[in-house]
């Protein structure tokens, strides 16, 4: 009624060293090495997130939205029939980018030079740059958001003014 202790051999410590390294580096190679392309592509996608969920909105809601930008940010309006006039939708705030992105915009093939915040807006006060109709449609454009240190990635949004708007990265960085 002797029991045999057995203890692990060296290839069997090897085998399980081997799984746990591949594993690490799987995780690590999935979160990425650059924080800044995946903080950009993040920003780019959630962009384009809250650009079709606005235009689904305003389909379900029959009202007319719109996405005011700067090159720090951006923030969504909703028209107001009875006031006639633009306003923040209830609850929502102006999303800013961090310092080292910056949006460059094309509306209808013309670039729009857009104001580095409020204080440098010659816009009129809450008047959007980009529409999202109550028909499905939204404003031709052509968005990029960039990466503003040396070497830095660009992403581009854009739509024809039908399709809802995807985060490509730009292969050429321009």
């Amino acid at each position: 009624m002797h029991q045999r202790q057995r203890a692990f051999t060296l290839i069997e410590l090897l085998v399980v060293i081997v799984i746990i390294g591949s594993m690490l580096g799987l995780a690590v190679f999935s979160m990425g090495s650059a924080g800044g392309s995946r903080e950009l592509r993040q920003e780019a996608e959630r962009l384009a997130a809250v650009m079709a969920l606005q235009l689904e909105a305003a389909t379900l809601d029959n009202r007319e939205y719109g996405v005011q930008l700067r090159r720090d940010g951006y923030r969504v309006l909703a028209y107001d029939e009875p006031r006639a006039q633009w306003l923040p939708p209830e609850g929502q705030r102006d999303h800013l980018l961090p310092a080292w992105m910056q949006l460059d915009f094309t509306l209808e093939g013309t670039p729009l030079q857009l104001p580095a915040s409020d204080e440098d807006d010659s816009t009129p006060a809450n008047q959007p740059h980009l529409l999202l109709l109550s028909s499905g449609e939204l404003s031709p454009f052509n968005l990029r958001l960039r990466d503003s240190r040396p070497g830095g990635q660009t992403y581009s949004l854009s739509s024809d003014g039908f399709s809802l708007p995807l985060a490509r990265l730009n292969q050429t960085g321009k």
